[in-house]
């Protein structure tokens, strides 16, 4: 879909911003988010094929958290070298936002962010952060979970949901924006965080299936 169709639903500072970086179109993913509130600070859960686009949701969202709320934004990943790399890629495509990482010690509350925009970390470290009571919290206007089907994992699931609550217990303003490629029960998980639900199936390539069975493959 044309980014000029939708100039009027996204704020002026943020239609600059990625119309500056080349984005001329928006997919399927994108659109159906701003039409679901992502720049009325609507909770969504964003649940589309990997390379589909959901990246550039948890942008906007930062950016509207950012430039219109006068906020922060923290965006919650699962592992620390995912976190490295989601830190360059912000670092390199808006240098005008002050961007830091926060993966070291998890008994640290880490004041010295709040002199940053952005914020990228892991949900342990952001536990932590947030039992540390950390003064910049109150000021956190969008929290982005990437891969948030890990709520579902042994071993980092609870603490994920415990994070997920507390935020919703001691931020009720909060936006949330929930994103992955492979969930279960879409539909029940957005129920528990009261969020619109953001379903579409477009992928950049075609995914092809098929059965391998002496030598050929039989496509279905």
């Amino acid at each position: 879909m044309d980014l000029s169709k939708y100039k009027k639903q996204i704020p002026e500072r943020i239609y600059k911003e990625i119309s500056k970086r080349g984005f001329k179109t928006l997919r399927p993913c994108q659109t159906k988010s701003i039409k679901a509130g992502l720049f009325n600070d609507k909770n969504l859960l964003v649940c589309t094929p990997t390379a589909s686009g959901k990246t550039l949701v948890a942008e906007l969202a930062a950016l509207n958290a950012i430039y219109h709320d006068s906020g922060k934004a923290v965006y919650v990943v699962p592992l620390r070298a995912l976190a490295s790399e989601k830190y360059k890629s912000f670092k390199k495509d808006y240098p005008e936002i002050k961007v830091a990482i926060s993966i070291g010690d998890i008994d640290s509350s880490d004041s010295y962010l709040e002199r940053y925009d952005l914020i990228i970390t892991t949900s342990e470290k952001f536990d932590s952060l947030i039992r540390h009571h950390t003064p910049w919290l109150q000021s956190v206007k969008v929290v982005v979970i990437d891969e948030i089907h890990m709520l579902n994992d042994v071993s980092r699931g609870p603490t994920l949901e415990v994070v997920i609550t507390i935020l919703r217990q001691v931020l009720p303003k909060l936006q949330l924006i929930g994103l992955s490629a492979t969930i279960g029960n879409p539909e029940e998980l957005a129920e528990w965080m009261g969020a619109e639900l953001v379903l579409d199936k477009w992928r950049p390539v075609r995914l092809e299936k098929g059965v391998y069975l002496d030598g050929v493959v039989e496509f279905v």
